[in-house]
């Protein structure tokens, strides 16, 4: 049986600590699917489609991991497109309190679903991308922080 896995995020924009959690789950799944949702709580940064067209172009080469974006429910997204396991990076005990509780919500909605944690590499543990949208925001350069150059994705809407 194919072992699918969604690793859910908004991905404004897709980290090298997103890209590192990737490619270690990559290892443990025949399939990621990097699920691009809609956080009703934020503003994006990078529209979504541009952003699930850059990931897809870093991820040219391997055909078992993709974005797509989607919306409304993780655990529903993850029923619909057939997997049964969801990746999370953790960067710190902060990050595992706010997933835990996303983790058992997810569970009782989707019970075949099943949360796998990974702890973030410590030389990326601090790259998030709140902070990434800040420098980049005010002209600093980004370039060490992602796994595609910024440019690609053309103009960014002003905020």
């Amino acid at each position: 049986m194919k072992r699918t896995a969604i690793f859910p995020g908004s991905f404004d924009p897709f980290t090298n600590g997103h890209l590192d959690v990737v490619l270690r789950g990559s290892k443990m799944f025949d399939e990621i699917i990097i699920a691009i949702g809609n956080n009703s709580s934020k503003q994006r940064y990078i529209p979504v489609d541009k952003m699930v067209e850059v990931i897809n172009g870093v991820f040219k080469d391997q055909p078992h991991i993709k974005a797509q974006a989607y919306k409304g429910l993780t655990a529903e997204f993850a029923r619909e497109v057939g997997a049964t396991f969801l990746l999370r990076g953790l960067r710190n005990t902060t990050d595992f309190e706010y997933e835990n509780t996303i983790a058992q919500a997810n569970r009782h909605i989707n019970p075949e679903l099943e949360t796998v944690f990974l702890i973030t590499s410590p030389a990326l543990a601090a790259i998030s991308s709140t902070i990434i949208r800040e420098i980049h925001r005010f002209g600093g350069n980004v370039d060490d922080f992602i796994p595609f150059r910024i440019s690609e994705i053309g103009d960014i809407p002003a905020q």
